[in-house]
């Protein structure tokens, strides 16, 4: 089955035919690995729903090195949720991690999805409230727990981003260095 259509039934019911006049307000995006879909000071234009792939949201901080805020896997979606609603420009990049699929929506086309089928409103209602749920949880993490813990519970929540992700993104995720995160690793295998 459709991945898209999957995630919308976790949160609401559409028939067939809803489901073809939904997916007509998206364009189908292929990216490659590494390859950006928004770049800091872009307007930010759209939000991206992930059908295969892995993309990240970052920014470069003071020291000119990129710091990871965001991951989205398949039936995640992602954008500067800020720069987005007021369609002005983002303060951060959004690139591939690896090769991906994603559904594409600008805010117009959204808008014209929620008129002609209200239900929509629902779903993206119910989306952003375990994103900003999922937000803060990650706040608590980041002011309650040493960055061994972070690794283990990030590790032990997502053991599937540890094997698909790359080490030195993983550890901008959690405000490590690479080198740090590999001591941790260490330490934790022996």
């Amino acid at each position: 089955m459709d991945p898209f259509k999957e995630h919308l039934n976790k949160f609401i019911s559409v028939t067939g035919e809803e489901y073809i006049s939904i997916l007509s307000f998206f364009r189908i995006l292929e990216v490659k690995k590494k390859q950006n879909l928004m770049l800091d000071g872009e307007i930010c234009r759209n939000m991206y729903f992930v059908n295969k792939g892995c993309l990240r949201k970052f920014f470069i901080n003071e020291k000119g090195v990129e710091q990871t805020t965001e991951f989205a896997i398949e039936n995640w979606w992602m954008t500067d949720t800020f720069a987005y609603e007021r369609q002005m420009p983002s303060n951060f990049s959004i690139q591939a991690v690896e090769h991906s699929s994603v559904l594409v929506i600008d805010l117009e086309s959204q808008e014209l999805l929620l008129k002609k089928h209200p239900v929509m409103e629902r779903y993206f209602r119910m989306v952003y409230q375990r994103a900003y749920a999922a937000a803060e949880r990650r706040i608590r993490y980041l002011y309650e727990m040493s960055r061994e813990e972070l690794y283990m519970h990030f590790s032990t929540l997502y053991p599937w981003f540890i094997q698909r992700i790359p080490q030195y993104l993983i550890a901008s995720f959690l405000n490590l260095t690479p080198e740090y995160l590999s001591e941790i690793r260490a330490r934790l295998r022996s």
